[in-house]
């Protein structure tokens, strides 16, 4: 998958909370509905088997609640995305990411093949299954953990055993840590722990650029990795640094002319906007460009980072420069690939807080769709049911859930940006927003109420996510109409002369 992620540390955010969020983007001219689901204990299997590779998993007996993101169609399999459990530990996954050719013929990915041939003849050979993927990754390990660091630990030891088939990086939260791992080849990995005071920004591209082993195979505060990963790089001599200190990008990642027009600039220009000052960013004769390969892996933001901002940066389109594809002028117009694409499907926060009841800690930001058009609203996480107007997206296009209606307003608005429809957007993404937090604050009081049992904490939990969704809904339905108006008035069969 196509994707952009940014984590944020519990220094580098505005409440000291952990934040994790990802745009889920198909690839060119696909595009896949998206709901958002409780998943219950008992809901649960214990013989999982992936629909893509065909890699079967006995999973442990004692799951834990959560929420996710699967696809609306399951054809493909569960594809769960995102989500917070019981526990409030939230993944995101995953982050399709790029390696090189060394990588890949000392570590193979663990590929599907089908069987050949009919069962009985000489010629046949049974099916060998492939490893895990994207569409494994939530649910055969978010149920299951009960921080951030545990998920790295259950995601490398399941990495090591069955191989992927990908290559991928996977965002962790807990109240206090990130932890972002990524795969290398198909059974090696790494992780580091995002630093408290910063944030991360990760476009499809192998992104760590320091590593240490010592620490990794030592106390791991800060680094983890596969069990033979030191060993795996210096029999093969993947440490291309001068001075003994690996840069992962240099030994498992790729610097191709295509991520100098596909990943690069999304990093560069999340930066550009978190840390405008930081560099001389527009200044083609000096600093980081969209086409460096040495943009940081992680800084410290100017300024603390609000959820405002998450949706911000997750939905840019290189404004203010001259390769935004909305700028009516300039050959550079649409040269690099934007971040807020139109085929994304979902985007989820996991915004986990320090200043909330244990139970409550966990919101889920969602926006559905093209995040230019879209708005982020809040759920709160330890539920079991989930509303109608953000579960019950099918193949068919309708106006009675969240991913249809903003797709439909994207298609409308797109064209007529400046026309009506940037200012309407803008207007509905404000009120979408300033709602949700009122019943953030209102919720959060009624929890705040000394002798609730769980029943009555998960009931007031769920009746603040429908009425999030009810308004929700009432807002899109009224931009869908907004929009509708201007394409209409915008139509070329357009006349200004009424009847009589």
């Amino acid at each position: 998958m196509a994707c952009t992620t940014i984590l944020v540390g519990k220094k580098a955010s505005f409440d000291g909370s952990t934040m994790i969020a990802r745009n889920e983007d198909q690839g060119n001219g696909t595009f896949m509905a998206k709901n958002f689901i409780a998943i219950p204990a008992d809901q649960q299997v214990r013989d999982y088997t992936s629909v893509l590779s065909h890699v079967h998993i006995q999973l442990p007996d004692d799951p834990l609640d959560y929420e996710a993101i699967p696809n609306a169609n399951p054809k493909e399999g569960n594809w769960s995305s995102a989500g917070i459990n019981a526990a409030g530990v939230g993944m995101s996954a995953t982050e399709t990411l790029t390696t090189n050719e060394r990588v890949q013929g000392l570590d193979p990915l663990v590929d599907y093949q089908p069987a050949r041939g009919n069962e009985g003849d000489a010629d046949y050979a049974p099916e060998v299954p492939g490893g895990i993927g994207e569409e494994d990754m939530v649910t055969i390990v978010l149920p299951y953990i009960h921080s951030a660091r545990e998920g790295v630990q259950r995601l490398g030891s399941l990495l090591e055993e069955y191989g992927t088939y990908e290559m991928n990086g996977i965002g962790f939260n807990d109240v206090n840590e990130i932890w972002w791992l990524e795969t290398i080849g198909g059974h090696h990995w790494m992780a580091r722990r995002v630093p408290d005071d910063a944030y991360v920004t990760m476009p499809n591209q192998l992104g760590l650029d320091t590593f240490d082993f010592d620490d990794a195979y030592g106390d791991q505060h800060d680094f983890m990795c596969s069990a033979d990963l030191r060993e795996f790089v210096e029999k093969n001599h993947l440490d291309l640094s001068m001075d003994g200190k690996i840069n992962p990008r240099d030994a498992f990642g790729s610097h191709s002319d295509t991520d100098h027009v596909y990943n690069t600039p999304r990093a560069w220009e999340m930066q550009r906007w978190l840390n405008p000052h930081a560099e001389a960013w527009d200044d083609k004769l000096s600093g980081l460009q969209p086409t460096s390969d040495d943009i940081p892996w992680c800084r410290v933001p100017e300024r603390k980072i609000t959820v405002e901002d998450v949706k911000y940066v997750l939905s840019m389109h290189y404004q203010e420069t001259e390769y935004d594809p909305y700028s009516g002028f300039g050959p550079n117009k649409g040269k690099y690939r934007p971040i807020g694409i139109n085929r994304t499907s979902q985007l989820v926060l996991c915004h986990i807080r320090s200043d909330a009841p244990e139970d409550a800690r966990g919101i889920e930001w969602v926006a559905m769709g093209s995040n230019m058009f879209n708005a982020f609203a809040p759920f709160y996480s330890g539920v079991h049911t989930t509303p109608d107007y953000v579960s019950n997206a099918t193949d068919t296009v309708t106006t009675n859930n969240f991913y249809w209606a903003n797709r439909l307003v994207a298609a409308l608005a797109d064209p007529y940006l400046h026309e009506g429809a940037g200012a309407v957007i803008n207007r509905y993404q404000q009120a979408v927003g300033s709602q949700g937090w009122a019943i953030i604050h209102e919720t959060d009081k009624q929890l705040s109420v000394q002798g609730l049992d769980d029943e009555a904490r998960r009931q007031i939990k769920e009746a603040a996510n429908q009425k999030t969704a009810d308004m929700l809904r009432a807002e899109t339905d009224k931009l869908l109409d907004e929009v509708l108006y201007i394409a209409s008035m915008n139509m070329k069969s357009a006349f200004s002369l009424n009847d009589a």
